[in-house]
Parts: structure tokens; sequence; C-alpha cells
């Protein structure tokens, strides 16, 4: 029987992560097949700008509607790439019970995965707990500039 390699764990142990606090959180199409839209290419007026399609745009509706779902939850800056979105969520403090992130982007993947009919997504996300005003700030360039670098980006597929 073949040895299957260990995986990193995806979460912090011992971390509670439906406590107040900035997020900035990855999740992936499965296979990372680009299905969400594509960047415009050079000569295109706006280079390096994502055009959603259909199923980009399901997307879009399934992150727009996290702060009616969830009060408490800021949606504070997000992305979605041919492949992949990047969103930063602010957990605030109030009087209703947070939910967690995991609980956040699972809804938010299991949105879209109904109005398809299909699923599209990798099982695993990644997140990063932000930690401080310059952590942020890095992160929101980031996000900012991913589709203008697209062809630089980890899960970029020509």
């Amino acid at each position: 029987m073949a040895v299957r390699p260990v995986r990193k764990a995806n979460r912090l142990e011992s971390y509670d992560y439906s406590i107040p606090g900035y997020y900035f959180v990855t999740f992936c199409t499965e296979n990372h097949v680009c299905i969400l839209g594509r960047i415009t290419p050079c000569g295109e007026l706006q280079q390096g700008a994502m055009v959603l399609n259909q199923t980009g745009e399901l997307v879009r509706q399934a992150i727009l509607n996290i702060p009616n779902s969830y009060p408490g939850v800021l949606l504070d800056k997000f992305v979605i790439m041919p492949n992949h979105v990047h969103l930063i969520l602010a957990l605030q403090d109030g009087k209703s019970p947070l939910p967690s992130i995991s609980r956040i982007v699972q809804q938010t993947k299991g949105v879209v995965t109904k109005r398809l009919g299909k699923q599209i997504w990798q099982i695993h996300f990644h997140d990063h707990i932000i930690r401080g005003e310059a952590d942020y700030r890095e992160i929101w360039e980031y996000i900012d500039n991913n589709p203008a670098k697209w062809a630089l980006d980890r899960y970029y597929q020509p």
C-alpha cells in the first residue's frame, strides 16, 4: 500500500476563527481550471482587467451577499480571478455570535455549487490572519494588483 504524504494543516491549531479581526482568504477552482472569466490581454482598452463570465458573475453575487448572510461580517476587499478568489473579511465585534471563516467560505462556495448544479471548488482554502496595518496594506495592494499581474500569479494558467 502506498504511503500518502502528510498534508500541512490549513488552520492554526487552537485558534478561534470566529473572533473579531481581519482575515485574508483564498479559494480555488478544482484543478485550478480557469472557469470564472478571463484577464484582458495587451492591446485591449483596460489591459489586465478581469472580465467575469456567467459563472464568475454567480461567484461575485455570492461574495457580495456575505454581509447580508452574516451580520457583523464586513466584506472589505475582493477580487475574482480566472481560477481563484481572494477576499479580505473583517469579523466585527457585535451582539450576535460571529460565524467562523470556514463557515463563511463553505457557505459562499456552496451557494455557487447549488446554483450551478455542479462542484467547481477545491475542498480546502487558504487563510491568513491579518496582523497589523502593514500586513493589511500589503494584502490590499496584492488583491488590487492581482489582475494586472496575472501572468506572474502562482495560479496562472495560460
